[in-house]
């Protein structure tokens, strides 16, 4: 991974919806071979290193005529575009029936041509692959049926929603052991040694068109995992774990190659072990979301090391825009808490616009939402921040804030610090509905070797402060609900009483 940045900013955009999008504004119908030059400068602007592609795998006609008859998938389709229609149902970019680009696309040249713009830009590609299952009519399931978990007619009759016959076979239906099969996808063996020799020729054929993949719910492939879902039906225990496999001999020709995992159950570690190079960060997502500002302070004092590998954000295509999810200002908080630690930084096409309407990835259009400009506004000031290399080589450390006997609101702080060639940067959130007040203890040994100059990049504020009293007492901080200061930090030249006379901001509101 040496020609990647240690903290990348990835940008995931869902393909056939954007191209759809992008079509309807132009007057007409494109593909991944004719967006226009400004819609990749755009991106660019944003200072992203990567953009995600997601879902330009060839879609299933099986797929598309299963979710068609499945209700509950058609009223979830509706929610998310009242004027649906059939044709608007393009298949799952989950249910891949073939890892080729889809013509509807641009197929691989159209491919070929989005990774050259990207590139001229200084971007890398990134794209999907689903080790767990694959689309009904993916060639595999009639030339190799060994690579799947099979079932018995009695299976087929007992249980079809959890199995499918195919051609006179009897397949067991992807799933996660703890939801119902997904009905449009069959289970393949994570076990069986032809698939695995299977699926380091896939990637490779992936890696051929990219810089890196995100694997879809790569914890489902462990061996523990596996055999605890499946059991008996998927064959002995191997003695090697797949991912270790599959991503040992793919770097021998692709050492850059980079490996990022969907990745729940608290099994980052073990993935990242295996050699992923980043792993969701779902904890943190659920903690912000749910959670205490002390929760999200005592999952940031983790190692190090293991932080640095993680994938952090509030927005991707499973789950509810971040405008919902995170309402009455919390979203701000959020993203800068997320966009300002350790790991890769993922963001989501639509986020920055302040979308609310999630779009099921069988989807091939949205729904029209009017733009959040106040939203849009303060994600380009926080990307505009993000562009300085402090943030992705720069050297992290959590800050502890205390508070005083009468006023405990300093549990609502959070904050961390960075440093490079004497570069340094301060963030303190408010992770509250409420006022919060404190005392932010900097790990900097030269802080009282003058005074600083604290420079707010999101709001432009600027504050001076002694540095006696920040390396003795702490940084004093005041902070509306949900508010924050990104502050740049600079050396005052002046003697110590001039500093004391100076201006004392009030904090942003």
């Amino acid at each position: 991974m040496s020609n990647w940045p240690k903290h990348p900013a990835i940008y995931e955009i869902n393909t056939w919806v954007w191209l759809s999008a992008i079509g309807a504004k132009i007057g007409h119908g494109i593909d991944l071979n004719s967006v226009p030059a400004a819609e990749w400068d755009a991106i660019a602007k944003l200072g992203f290193e990567a953009v995600w592609l997601m879902g330009v795998w060839e879609r299933s006609p099986a797929c598309i005529a299963i979710s068609n008859q499945n209700q509950v998938l058609l009223d979830d389709f509706r929610r998310a575009l009242p004027d649906f229609r059939s044709a608007d149902n393009v298949g799952s970019a989950y249910s891949v029936r073939r890892y080729v680009v889809d013509p509807h696309l641009g197929g691989a040249e159209g491919l070929a041509a989005a990774r050259g713009e990207l590139a001229r830009r200084g971007m890398r590609l990134i794209l999907d692959y689903v080790p767990n299952h694959v689309a009904p009519d993916h060639p595999w399931v009639v030339e190799h049926p060994e690579y799947f978990i099979r079932g018995s007619a009695e299976d087929a009759r007992d249980n079809p929603a959890a199995f499918l016959t195919v051609e006179g076979r009897v397949y067991a239906r992807g799933r996660d052991p703890y939801f119902p099969a997904w009905p449009d996808v069959l289970q393949l063996n994570a076990f069986d040694a032809g698939l695995r020799l299977a699926a380091v020729r896939t990637v490779s054929v992936i890696a051929g068109q990219s810089d890196g993949i995100r694997c879809d719910m790569a914890m489902l492939f462990l061996n523990a995992i596996f055999e605890r879902t499946w059991g008996q039906r998927a064959g002995p225990l191997p003695q090697a774990e797949y991912w270790a496999e599959v991503i040992a001999t793919l770097r021998e020709s692709h050492p850059d190659f980079l490996f990022l995992a969907e990745a729940y159950w608290d099994l980052e570690w073990e993935l990242q072990r295996l050699g992923f190079d980043y792993c969701y960060d779902k904890r943190l997502y659920d903690r912000l979301e749910h959670g205490s500002p002390e929760s999200v302070s005592l999952h940031l004092s983790a190692d190090p090391a293991y932080q640095t590998k993680l994938v952090r954000f509030i927005e991707n295509h499973d789950e509810t825009p971040a405008a919902a999810a995170f309402p009455g200002g919390k979203e701000e908080a959020a993203a800068l808490t997320f966009a300002t630690i350790p790991g890769a930084r993922l963001f989501h096409e639509g986020q920055f616009e302040g979308r609310t309407v999630r779009t099921p990835v069988f989807l091939g259009r949205r729904a029209e939402e009017r733009p959040n400009e106040e939203l849009r506004n303060f994600y380009e000031r926080l990307l505009e921040a993000l562009e300085d290399p402090l943030f992705h080589e720069g050297e992290w450390k959590l800050c502890h804030c205390t508070g005083w006997l009468d006023n405990v609101s300093f549990r609502n702080l959070v904050a961390w610090c960075w440093e490079q060639d004497g570069d340094r940067a301060i963030v303190v959130v408010n992770l509250s509905g409420a006022p919060a007040q404190g005392r932010v203890h900097l790990p900097w040994g030269d802080l009282q070797e003058g005074a600083w100059r604290l420079h707010d990049r999101l709001s432009d504020s600027v504050y001076e402060r002694d540095g006696v009293e920040m390396s003795e007492q702490g940084l004093y901080v005041g902070l509306e609900p949900w508010r924050y200061h990104l502050f740049g930090c600079f050396r005052v030249v002046a003697p110590r009483e001039d500093v004391q006379t100076r201006l004392m901001s009030t904090a942003r509101r």
